[in-house]
């Protein structure tokens, strides 16, 4: 059951000044290209607040860390050393002061941090889940299915990293900075090698960013595909088993899975190689601060407490430059990310809409390509010489091709509220999983349910298994003709203007059939009804029928009435005359026009 695809009524660009994601709220595509740094941005500002809030923590609590030095080497040299206990306490009481800075901004730091990785990760997830539902039958056409599992699993958890490394990044960088300040007022050497050393270890550092960044890019694809194989197999195991072809494909994806392992240990190895740089860069360069300072206190130069203060800078020098290190790591992996999220939310469905137009009157429905004119409060049967013919006209009604259709007077792309009007129900379509009675009616109108079963004939589907009855993933335990009673049960309770059924009883038998053809036109009193079909139990118990031949629509009446008088419409519905093979090309077609319903 495929409702027509309708845009958002959100419009790309706007942005939520609050920071609370609406529907809609994108980043800019239109204005501008989108790119996986502006989209980082992007998050940046809506959520500027949290993370503003988290820098500030962030600094107060790395600085307070990098105080503790220089009081511990006051109180060396100032308290012991010189034997003033005045002085002792005095330097221990800010000691004790910046350790309950460090852990009360530590812990509000955590708290902001975290909130705002869920907040960017979860602000992603909703984007991704409302463009999904933008594109509807486009998405399957343009991304498989292991992309968008990967996009929700991993890639929305390295967007979030990426905001919160913030905190703990911006810190660090005014910690180094802080220090390079301390160590030059107290000895210039000491402090221009740490203002000149950071810089050069993060250009020795910086060539290993990029093949992590490669290796990581080429892995997250692997693993895209290797989620769609893994899916596919899982939907079709049963038939894989049904024709013994389970240990091939396990084998195929077996070897699948070893090019991904290979690719994660690429990747391991990349980012083993830039966490060893994190650790011997900083390391060489605390080596250095150490051996001067050291040599500067046997030369009397400085005293025991500043030697004890320098030694403990270079310790905690470890920190934020491991951190930036961290912080350059955690933005490479987000780039990446964002990279296939941004390609999603840059997708444009295939079919748009956003009238406003309301028609006013009787809601004859005209396709004006086929000249099928459609009246309101009647069942009309579309029989096609070829099926594609009646196929194609459906596609326009419900607007997943572009034709002019007329609406109650209004052109069709121009409705208002066109998705809760215009309904189109194929074969293709897929039970949800859950609850039978909320997969079929979502709204919980359980007395419309009975209606809606009771005009598809699938009394007997519910009484055997009840409306409480957890349907499995696409209905699988139901048998193909169940589901295709319990899919017309749905598209019925959803009581839209239109509806078109494709070949709705298709998979029943002849008695069902009958009865079902007798109970659609009481069920759809009042409704514009389109059975786009060749079942002369259905055609003989619709209102109007249109015969459809070369994609136009030759003869119209009833069902006996064109028996009688087009040996043509006679040939087509008693299977008189085969209808010609189909190229290559138009079976192509067919399937993308399935997978599109499939899809929405």
């Amino acid at each position: 059951m495929k409702p027509l695809p309708e845009k958002d009524p959100g419009t790309p660009g706007r942005v939520v000044r609050d920071g609370t994601p609406a529907s809609g709220t994108v980043p800019d595509t239109a204005s501008v290209e989108i790119t996986p740094a502006r989209y980082l941005l992007w998050l940046l500002r809506l959520q500027w607040r949290t993370c503003a809030a988290g820098a500030v923590l962030g600094v107060v609590w790395m600085l307070s860390q990098a105080l503790m030095p220089a009081a511990i080497g006051r109180a060396l040299g100032d308290g012991v050393a010189a034997k003033d206990e005045r002085a002792l306490l005095t330097w221990a009481g800010v000691l004790l002061a910046l350790g309950v800075l460090q852990a009360g901004t530590g812990a509000f730091r955590h708290r902001l941090a975290v909130f705002n990785w869920l907040a960017a990760s979860y602000r992603t997830v909703q984007l991704v889940t409302r463009q999904a539902t933008r594109l509807g039958g486009t998405l399957p056409k343009r991304l498989s299915t292991g992309e968008m599992v990967s996009i929700g699993l991993s890639d929305v958890v390295h967007i979030g990293g990426a905001l919160d490394i913030v905190s703990r990044g911006t810190g660090a960088v005014v910690a180094i900075m802080a220090v390079a300040g301390i160590l030059l007022a107290t000895s210039p050497v000491l402090g221009l090698i740490v203002l000149v050393g950071v810089p050069v270890i993060l250009a020795l550092a910086a060539p290993l960013l990029r093949p992590y960044r490669d290796r990581e890019q080429e892995h997250r694809e692997l693993v895209g595909e290797l989620s769609t194989h893994a899916t596919d197999l899982v939907a079709g195991l049963r038939v894989l088993r049904g024709i013994g072809g389970e240990a091939m494909f396990s084998g195929r994806y077996r070897a699948e899975s070893q090019r991904v392992r290979r690719a994660g240990v690429a990747v391991a190895r990349a980012e083993t190689r830039l966490s060893g740089a994190e650790v011997l860069l900083p390391g060489l360069l605390i080596a250095l601060v150490t051996w001067v300072g050291a040599r500067f206190a046997v030369q009397g130069t400085i005293g025991v407490g500043e030697l004890v203060t320098f030694y403990g800078y270079a310790v905690f020098l470890i920190i934020p430059l491991k951190t930036v290190g961290e912080a350059a790591g955690k933005i490479t992996q987000a780039l990446v990310a964002a990279g296939r999220v941004t390609m999603l939310l840059a997708m444009e469905p295939e079919m748009t809409h956003s009238g406003t137009a309301r028609p006013d009157g009787p809601l004859h429905v005209t396709d004006i390509e086929s000249g099928l004119v459609v009246r309101d409060g009647r069942v009309t049967a579309i029989a096609a010489a070829d099926p594609r013919d009646a196929q194609a006209i459906a596609d326009r009604l419900g607007r997943y091709a572009p034709g002019v259709v007329d609406f109650g007077g209004v052109p069709l792309h121009t409705v208002a509220d066109v998705r809760r009007r215009v309904l189109v129900a194929l074969n293709e379509d897929r039970l949800f999983s859950g609850r039978l009675a909320e997969s079929l009616a979502p709204e919980g109108d359980e007395a419309a349910l009975r209606r809606a079963v009771h005009a598809a004939c699938a009394e007997d589907i519910v009484d055997s298994v009840g409306l409480d009855a957890h349907v499995a993933e696409a209905g699988r335990e139901f048998s193909g003709g169940q589901q295709q009673r319990l899919r017309l049960a749905r598209a019925l309770v959803a009581d839209p203007d239109v509806l078109v059924l494709v070949e709705p009883t298709s998979a029943v038998d002849a008695h069902t059939e009958a009865r079902i053809a007798d109970r659609l036109g009481q069920a759809r009193a009042g409704r514009i009804t389109v059975v786009c079909t060749t079942s002369p139990l259905m055609l003989d118990r619709a209102d109007h029928v249109a015969f459809v031949q070369d994609g136009r629509v030759v003869a119209e009446g009833t069902h006996r009435d064109l028996l009688d008088a087009d040996p043509r419409y006679a040939a087509t519905v008693t299977r008189q005359e085969t209808t010609p093979a189909r190229p290559e090309t138009d079976r192509t077609a067919e399937t993308d026009r399935t997978a599109e319903r499939a899809g929405t």
